[in-house]
């Protein structure tokens, strides 16, 4: 819906709805535009009788309140931690039922559960949803999925030589490239004897071990560069017995710097000891048969950072996993947030519903019509002729006021 281009106001209007909903609670988007165009379809009915939009809106706002007061009647606060999260599974198995992963609903929860309380804060109910990456790769099935704790990141080694697994990371974080400073005006280099360019040659091996140098003299055993590096700086890398990853993006940069207390290394100059970042391990994984490999930064120091590896038999699939997750992971947050809760399966609904009819018989004139209106899109039902006994006093007021416009203030 972001990438739709919508002229139609109010259609426009239910795509923004939707985006809000996404943004505050994470799911239920679907739920508020049904319910949205409900309530359009209903005043679309009294606006053909002659009420006037304003009118429609105050109903609409004292039904809402009222719907919402209602609700913190009949709601249920339950224990989180209760029965090994059980709650909190359910809750999430709930908001990936009606999705395409549905089948496998149960184990997506858990993970998603298993995520947010690895990074949350329970005493200040907080989720820090930075700590949280999804990353997803092709291959395999979705019962593949899985929890990683730690980052991963799509990479492999630089060089096949150097080592799979480092133990006790001291993790260097470069964004500086691993090669020699190129001048920014254009320049001709003539090499006529062999003399010169064995000169040229050394010149340049020079510069590059007072890098590496740089590097393990600060006591790193694992460099993660953003740009990249050519062939010479790889080699003597794998030489000295220091791994590295290249071409790491800037968001995932800023994610390792957070996770494992290091800082982000414009200049080899900067490098000190305690601007490196640590991870209890860091290793190479492959899967699947076409020995596809990734990179895993596992048991941050600083925070607890993870990754939901999602797997899939096309990119379609596991983009729509992905979407799926982030759903869950928000139900799960704000069950952390707030623990309250009332029952599905529509009964809210109706119970509102009920709720905002009754409160119909204690208003008067105007606002009869409109609150009553109000309950009818939550139980998404057609409109029905209103019964006479309610339709008279509202017909005797207009009678004697003579026009709407000065019976709309009257509540």
């Amino acid at each position: 819906m972001e990438q739709m281009h919508v002229e139609h106001p109010t259609a426009r209007l239910l795509v923004e709805l939707s985006m809000s909903q996404d943004n505050e609670t994470g799911d239920g988007t679907t739920g508020v535009v049904v319910l949205a165009g409900s309530l359009l379809e209903q005043a679309q009915g009294l606006i053909d009788k002659g009420v006037h939009p304003l009118a429609i809106m105050d109903g609409y706002d004292k039904a809402c309140d009222y719907a919402v007061k209602h609700l913190e009647t009949i709601l249920t606060k339950v224990d989180i931690m209760e029965n090994n999260n059980e709650h909190l599974i359910k809750a999430a198995m709930t908001s990936l039922g009606s999705k395409v992963v549905s089948k496998y609903g149960r184990k997506l929860a858990e993970i998603a559960v298993n995520a947010i309380l690895s990074v949350c804060d329970l005493e200040r109910k907080d989720v820090n949803f930075e700590m949280i990456k999804v990353e997803g790769k092709v291959g395999g099935g979705l019962e593949d999925t899985m929890l990683v704790h730690g980052i991963v990141l799509d990479k492999e080694m630089s060089h096949p030589q150097m080592s799979k697994e480092i133990s006790d990371a001291k993790i260097c974080i470069l964004t500086c490239p691993f090669e020699p400073p190129k001048p920014k005006t254009k320049y001709n280099v003539d090499i006529k004897s062999a003399e010169a360019y064995k000169k040229l040659y050394e010149h340049e091996q020079a510069y590059f071990k007072e890098m590496v140098k740089s590097v393990l003299d600060s006591g790193a055993n694992f460099v993660i560069c953003q740009w990249g590096f050519d062939d010479e700086a790889n080699h003597l890398l794998m030489q000295n017995g220091l791994p590295s990853v290249r071409w790491v993006g800037g968001t995932d940069i800023e994610q390792i710097a957070l996770a494992t207390g290091g800082r982000i290394i414009p200049r080899f100059s900067e490098i000190k000891p305690e601007k490196l970042g640590r991870a209890r391990i860091v290793k190479e994984i492959s899967f699947g048969t076409e020995n596809e490999k990734m990179v895993v930064i596992e048991d941050c120091q600083v925070n607890k950072a993870v990754t939901i590896l999602v797997r899939g038999g096309s990119h379609m699939i596991v983009d729509e996993a992905k979407r799926c997750l982030h759903d869950a992971l928000c139900v799960v947050r704000n069950m952390i947030r707030d623990s309250r809760i009332v029952f599905g399966g529509g009964a809210a609904e109706i119970s509102s519903s009920l709720a905002v009819s009754a409160l119909a018989d204690t208003v008067i004139k105007i606002n009869l019509i409109l609150t009553l209106f109000r309950s009818r899109p939550l139980i998404n039902m057609p409109s029905e002729p209103l019964p006479m006994p309610l339709i008279k006093p509202l017909l005797l007021s207009l009678k004697t006021q003579g026009s709407l416009e000065s019976n709309t203030s009257l509540t």
